[in-house]
């Protein structure tokens, strides 16, 4: 049978083993800290370079779209110019 005295010594080294278990130290979180910190770093620089390839990218196709609506008038001229020379057959 487990008595009183016995019951409180148990409890008193359970509680002191799970107090000083959850204990991180200030220099482990620091440690922590500054990995997450790289990672973040890198992450930025990654997405500082996407998007300067992609604001590219769109002044490029933007481009691309002003040139095609210029050349679209003029194909039309030169098809309607062409299908008023066609001779229908006979």
């Amino acid at each position: 049978m487990i008595t009183r005295k016995s019951f409180a010594h148990l409890a008193m080294v359970a509680a002191g083993g799970l107090s000083l278990s959850a204990c991180a130290t200030t220099e482990y979180v620091d440690e922590q800290i500054a990995l997450v910190n790289t990672r973040i770093d890198g992450v930025e620089a990654n997405l500082a370079t996407t998007t300067s390839t992609a604001n590219a990218a769109a002044a490029d196709a933007q481009n691309a779209n002003r040139r095609l609506d210029a050349l679209t008038g003029r194909v039309d001229r030169l098809e309607q110019a062409a299908a008023a020379q066609r001779r229908p057959r006979n």
